[in-house]
């Protein structure tokens, strides 16, 4: 008995989240196909059934988690709002169901071409993004501020994750976030 086509896109969108979640948790190579497959409750025989590659699923997995970070600009008022909600523990602690970008960072230099080019056209919205939430005036720099304040956090996130130190890591949040505000209130405003 042959699945519906509705069965096939559920299966294959249920594939496509736990490869999300888990390549966010666990980088890029940190976790295989079949595991993906064996979480979704699918054999690893039918993952040709629903993808090309192991590398057009994981185009597919950062398309899905970038939509994560659609709806999160779509509820963030202010920059305000960013500083105080993206440099804190959890999430720092929940690299699942958070920033991707964050989350894959040190993936990409190393990913295929495909990914890289998705990871761009997102860095991109996220400049743009950043820069709509920053005032006016000096719009000369806008993009320049925006560019330093993603790779802040991006950079901030990142080392707090690496870090083995709890102190250290949580001074690495708290420091960078606070930094930053102070610029986004001072300087950079």
């Amino acid at each position: 008995m042959g699945y519906s086509k509705s069965d096939k896109a559920a299966t294959h969108t249920r594939i496509v989240k736990v490869a999300a979640k888990r390549f966010r948790e666990r980088g890029l190579e940190g976790i295989g196909v079949a595991d993906v497959m064996k979480e979704a409750g699918v054999t690893v025989g039918g993952f040709y059934k629903h993808f090309g590659s192991r590398d057009e699923l994981v185009v597919e997995a950062l398309a899905t988690a970038f939509k994560d970070l659609d709806v999160w600009e779509e509820h963030t008022p202010d920059m305000a709002h960013v500083l105080q909600n993206y440099l804190t523990e959890a999430h720092r602690d929940a690299p699942g169901s958070g920033c991707a970008m964050g989350a894959l960072l040190g993936d990409m230099s190393r990913g295929s071409k495909s990914a890289r080019a998705l990871y761009t056209e997102r860095v991109k919205r996220s400049l743009a993004f950043f820069g709509s939430l920053l005032p006016s005036r000096q719009r000369s720099d806008k993009r320049g501020r925006a560019l330093l304040i993603l790779t802040a956090l991006l950079g901030a996130l990142n080392l707090s994750r690496a870090v083995s130190d709890p102190n250290l890591s949580r001074e690495i949040l708290h420091g960078v976030r606070d930094q930053l505000i102070c610029l986004v209130e001072t300087g950079m405003s």
